[in-house]
């Protein structure tokens, strides 16, 4: 198993929809991050008068399933943050809501190392897939020595790693179960059983895993080839998967997936597939047993329930009974 990360946030107004900075345990990366209405106050930070990358993010009006991101460096931040606020006919932009700055505490940081950096960036926000950037193409810069090079990698991964806990998913990984099927799981990765759902009278049947607590629909999964339920509820989410090319026409009135699509629960992947609202705990069910998602939860969290107890049993002297997990990853 990976080991746990430590990750030090400090609200430095106070309030939870303030400035925040975030820090890793022996990185020597410092994150500040805070909404544009503060940015003020973010700019007199002595953060923004460094060597550092920027993410400026915001919703994007065409696709409400992602953000719009820009990725930029500088050698004082503050300075270029004050230009993207100005309004876009004066050379700024309008569209973020969010900023999040990363910089060195020992400011070490050059200007080429933020220009490769954002290199990277930008290249790895494009291959994952889970934004859209402003940016267009990434710039290389080979100029680096190795040494340096594989300073930025780690660097990059630290910042790909505390991203997420401060709700910026443009960065993680987004694994395609079917791509890497005939691959052994990485062991944080472990994936759920395939489960199936299917309406025969629809000639609906799709396949599903669960992988880093999202519910991923795996390609040329079979889906209703309209959406038939009552307006609302995932019928945005629907269209804007078919205007993605997510889900393509298939024959007989069905749409197939192109890609794996990684849903925020089972019930949302169960609503595209059946084109209509959908419990998604009762209508997923374990391929070859016909066992529910609900029953297969139920049945993981029971046996972690009753192994913990095992565990204390022994701590305490008891003998305990030696047990086995009722499920193998697939």
């Amino acid at each position: 198993m990976t080991q746990g990360r430590s990750i030090r946030l400090f609200l430095v107004d106070g309030t939870p929809n303030g400035l925040l900075t975030a820090e890793i345990m022996n990185w020597t990366g410092h994150v500040l991050t805070g909404p544009r209405s503060k940015l003020s106050e973010l700019v007199q930070r002595p953060e923004c008068g460094r060597t550092g990358i920027y993410f400026l993010v915001g919703p994007d009006p065409e696709n409400s399933l992602r953000p719009l991101v820009y990725i930029g460096e500088s050698d004082d931040v503050a300075t270029r943050l004050k230009q993207h606020n100005r309004p876009e006919d004066k050379g700024g932009k309008d569209f973020w809501e969010k900023v999040c700055l990363v910089t060195s505490k020992d400011q070490n940081l050059t200007k080429a190392h933020v220009k490769y950096l954002e290199s990277l960036l930008i290249q790895n926000a494009g291959e994952v897939g889970r934004s859209r950037l402003i940016n267009g193409t990434a710039h290389e810069y080979i100029g680096l020595p190795e040494s340096d090079r594989a300073d930025m990698a780690f660097f990059m991964e630290q910042v790909r790693t505390v991203l997420p806990v401060l709700g910026f998913d443009f960065l993680r990984d987004r694994p395609m179960p079917s791509s890497s099927a005939s691959k052994p799981a990485e062991p944080e990765r472990q994936p759920s059983p395939r489960f199936v759902a299917e309406v025969p009278r629809f000639g609906i049947k799709a396949f599903g895993q669960e992988i880093d607590g999202e519910f991923y629909v795996l390609k040329d999964s079979l889906a209703r080839g309209s959406w038939t339920g009552a307006d609302g509820g995932y019928q945005g989410l629907y269209r804007q998967l078919c205007d993605d090319g997510v889900l393509v026409e298939a024959e007989e009135d069905l749409r197939r997936f192109a890609s794996d699509y990684a849903f925020s629960s089972p019930s949302a992947a169960a609503a595209v597939v059946s084109g209509r609202s959908a419990n998604g705990r009762e209508h997923w069910k374990v391929e070859g047993t016909g066992q529910t998602y609900a029953a297969w939860q139920d049945q993981q969290v029971s046996f972690a329930a009753s192994d913990q107890g095992t565990m204390i049993d022994k701590s305490a002297g008891g003998l305990g009974e030696s047990r086995s997990s009722p499920y193998t990853a697939s």
